[in-house]
């Protein structure tokens, strides 16, 4: 309540007071304006301002010059904690007297009313305000200004990345309003914006001695895939991944951690010192300056696979140090194969130093060293006439590779797989990855290729079918595929046989087709190149010839026939007569001689 200082009535007829009779020489509704004069004029639904007189945890009482004060809940003024007795505060009148002559008031409605305003002149005045974060929200948070909600990004809370937003739920801070929708009445406020202006002094500070070479200390403000930055006091540094250790780093978390202080090394900038470029590995020694000096090619050494390519694997022999194993020294295998097939990363392996060259910090290893190279005695183990099983590995229209060992692979002509079938690609005859038996035919250890053949296995079947299929022999076949120059037909015992479409005509002039079974002729028979040339129409062909000699035959004797008996019978007498007489004179000969 506002003091009241009231000077001493002189003539004061205190009998009269104690007999409740005053008599001031004022009427009582005269006393009654007085006395409302004296207080404030207030009306309902006005804003005016008050005095906080009193204060608890629940609530503040307020004067405002009135006949009674009024009572604000303290969740009004959460977006103050410094609310003290004695601030003045807006309000909001809400009801001059409510049913029990309380006074009602309202601060969060005061604000309100004039917030709009208020928000409008802390834009335009670049004012710092106060604010209550209410709660998060996507992308940021919500903070009450001026009784409205406004929005703080999650980017302008703070210069460093926020990692936990939750922190700054229910905690006052001073803001900048940053943005101002006035059709949708959306408002951006920012802290951010506060400690920027003090920050760029300071990065101009530090930006202006910045020098390559230059050792600083450093923070870890955020870790990503690609590098670490590193806050040098206001202004931010990148390390790359490659920069942070002479080791392969696949994940900069495993070098440093958030918050961690380190020293770093400048080794660049741009012109305007906007992209700073962090060493940290470049604070320690190369590992290669301390690698063995004794270490030379043909020396064994162990490592650990760090990373793998289809051309081979990089092997870390000690942090820092790497050697390639490239694949055609995984293997004395000839054919094309992937890294992969041998080695993955994180294998322990063992090799042997091919190459070494400290200067230029390279190294070439192999594993393949370690055994015994299989074709230094290939005639001792393979030679040829010797039978084995093989791997197929790859086809080619002219035969199929095959591997006997590691590092031992043999091509197997097509010519080779069949003493009877013509194949035409290999896959009619096996398959790859499986096994097939093959008999050495022939060593080329310059060119480390074997000639292998399968047939070989075999008897050459030709030999005996030389004397079954012997020219002008009938057989039956079946026509198993039609060819622009003839027909392939299925004979017995496995064997084909070839006609062209001449010899492929039948008794009623049609031509054979596929599938039809038939009897044919064999016309040719040629044994080195396993060939047999057949034809059905030539059976009735030469049975049509026969029957013609024949008749033509028989015609010839019949007409002989029908001269010959004229001269027959005298020669026959005459030939029997002389029979006669040479038989009589014989038989007289002999009783002479007696």
């Amino acid at each position: 309540m506002s003091e009241l200082v009231n000077s001493p009535i002189a003539d004061f007829d205190w009998d009269s007071y104690e007999n409740g009779q005053v008599e001031t020489g004022k009427t009582r509704e005269e006393l009654v304006k007085t006395y409302d004069e004296s207080l404030n004029t207030i009306k309902d639904k006005d804003v005016i301002e008050g005095t906080v007189i009193a204060l608890n945890k629940r609530e503040a009482v307020v004067n405002i010059g009135y006949k009674s004060d009024g009572i604000i809940p303290m969740s009004e003024f959460r977006y103050n904690p410094d609310l003290k007795v004695g601030d003045t505060v807006e309000v909001f009148i809400e009801n001059q007297e409510d049913k029990k002559g309380q006074l009602l008031l309202s601060h969060k409605k005061a604000r309100a009313a004039r917030s709009w305003d208020r928000v409008n002149e802390a834009l335009d005045n670049d004012e710092i305000i106060k604010g209550y974060i209410k709660c998060r929200t996507k992308g940021g948070m919500i903070v009450d200004v001026f009784g409205i909600e406004a929005f703080l990004p999650g980017s302008q809370i703070d210069v460093k990345p926020i990692r936990d937003y939750d922190m700054f739920v229910g905690k006052t801070m001073e803001f900048k309003v940053v943005k101002i929708n006035q059709e949708f009445k959306n408002v951006v406020v920012s802290h951010k914006a506060l400690i920027e202006a003090e920050l760029e002094q300071q990065k101009k500070e530090i930006i202006a001695k910045l020098e390559k070479g230059q050792v600083l200390e450093g923070t870890v403000k955020n870790i990503t895939s690609y590098g670490v930055f590193i806050d040098l006091g206001g202004v931010d540094g990148l390390i790359h991944i490659t920069d942070l250790s002479w080791g392969r780093v696949n994940d900069p978390n495993e070098v440093v951690s958030l918050d961690e202080k380190l020293n770093v090394v400048i080794l660049d900038f741009d012109d305007e010192k906007k992209r700073i470029a962090l060493g940290l590995k470049q604070l320690q020694p190369h590992p290669w300056d301390a690698l063995n000096p004794d270490l030379k090619p043909g020396d064994k050494v162990k490592g650990k696979v760090v990373v793998m390519a289809d051309y081979g694997a990089f092997v870390e022999i000690a942090p820092g140090v790497e050697g390639l194993i490239h694949v055609s020294e995984m293997s004395w295998s000839q054919h094309l194969r992937s890294a992969q097939d041998f080695m993955k990363v994180g294998d322990e392996v063992e090799a042997v130093v091919l190459t070494l060259d400290r200067k230029e910090r390279k190294m070439s290893l192999g594993i393949k060293q370690l055994k015994a190279d299989p074709w230094e005695n290939i005639e001792e183990k393979y030679p040829v006439g010797s039978k084995h099983t093989a791997k197929v590995r790859n086809f080619t229209n002219f035969g199929v590779f095959v591997e006997l060992e590691e590092g031992v692979d043999g091509l197997i002509h097509i010519s080779d797989l069949s003493w009877t079938k013509k194949i035409k690609h290999p896959s009619e005859f096996t398959q790859i990855g499986s096994d097939i038996d093959v008999q050495v035919l022939e060593i080329d250890k310059e060119n480390r290729r074997l000639s292998l053949g399968h047939k070989q296995l075999e008897e050459n079947p030709w030999d005996v079918f030389e004397t079954v299929f012997t020219v002008g022999s009938i057989h039956e076949g079946t026509i198993v595929e039609m060819l622009e120059k003839g027909a392939v037909i299925a004979l017995p015992y496995g064997v084909e046989g070839f006609a062209t479409p001449k010899h492929l005509v039948k008794e009623d002039g049609t031509q054979a087709q596929v599938d039809e079974k038939l009897n044919f002729k064999v016309i040719e028979f040629n044994k080195e190149s396993k060939r047999i040339i057949l034809s059905h129409s030539r059976i009735f062909e030469d049975e049509a010839k026969a029957e013609k000699a024949e008749a033509k035959k028989a015609a010839k004797k019949a007409k002989a026939a029908e001269a010959a008996p004229a001269m027959t019978t005298p020669l026959e007498k005459t030939t029997l007569g002389d029979i006669s007489e040479l038989a009589a004179l014989k038989e007289k000969l002999a009783k002479g001689e007696k």
